[in-house]
């Protein structure tokens, strides 16, 4: 039977997902609502473009030699490439035949039991993490999620290596017991390589607009230099390796 995936776009030569320059390809279908999406056409599992595994690898293994080159790889994004871990599974398998590093970004939002099948395909999982508590999760995500922590725990239990992403958003996720919260929680784990701080941004504020949706966070200003050194440093204090 083939295996087909809905891909929202494809960015050829990333190099801000993953080491190296990347085969990057976003998924459609996301069950969260963040307030600070930069993608939100990607939520619907409806749009995007329909591909087979191996039309998907077809046109990977043209930048195969980059990827070599330069330690890269491909990665999955979106969205959320969870929601299509039979198809994520079966590409990263054909890429792992080849040799291809394989990166999975996601916020975690199936069971580990139901992404068992894609991360033992994973060399290396981007976990997104939107907030500490299921209270707080709702609010910036819209979802309620009962351990919102609870897939990072999991992938530190097989070991699988994680770089941790976490959006400094003004008045929302940057207070210090928040801060303080995450890199103790993180300091317990043992597969950390690297704990990347994202900055707030209002670049994709258009889209909501051209899809007319509310944007909330219109008022909230970017997140500053001061910011983001501030809370690098809390990272710091308890040995993780920040960029």
């Amino acid at each position: 039977m083939t295996i087909t995936g809905k891909i929202h776009s494809i960015e050829t030569c990333g190099t801000v997902d993953g080491p190296g320059i990347r085969y990057v390809f976003f998924t459609q279908g996301c069950p969260f609502r963040c307030l600070y999406c930069h993608n939100p056409d990607t939520w619907s599992l409806q749009g995007g473009r329909e591909y087979s595994v191996e039309a998907l690898m077809e046109d990977i293994r043209k930048y195969k030699p980059f990827m070599a080159f330069s330690g890269g790889g491909v990665t999955a994004t979106g969205g959320d490439p969870l929601l299509q871990a039979d198809f994520v599974e079966a590409l990263f398998r054909a890429c792992r035949r080849e040799n291809i590093h394989t990166a999975l970004d996601t916020s975690g939002c199936i069971s580990p039991v139901k992404a068992a099948g894609v991360l033992s395909q994973t060399d290396l999982v981007l976990l997104d993490i939107k907030a500490l508590t299921p209270e707080a999760h709702k609010a910036i995500t819209g979802v309620q999620l009962a351990d919102p922590l609870g897939f990072a725990r999991h992938l530190s239990e097989i070991k699988k290596p994680v770089w941790i992403r976490y959006v400094l958003i003004p008045g929302l996720t940057d207070t210090a017991t928040d801060l303080e919260t995450l890199a103790l929680f993180l300091q317990g784990l043992k597969n950390i390589e690297r704990v990347e701080l994202l900055a707030f941004h209002k670049m994709a504020e258009y889209k909501w607009k051209e899809l007319g949706l509310d944007y909330r966070l219109g008022n909230v200003p970017a997140a500053d230099d001061l910011l983001m050194e501030k809370a690098a440093s809390i990272f710091r204090r308890y040995g993780l390796p920040v960029r």
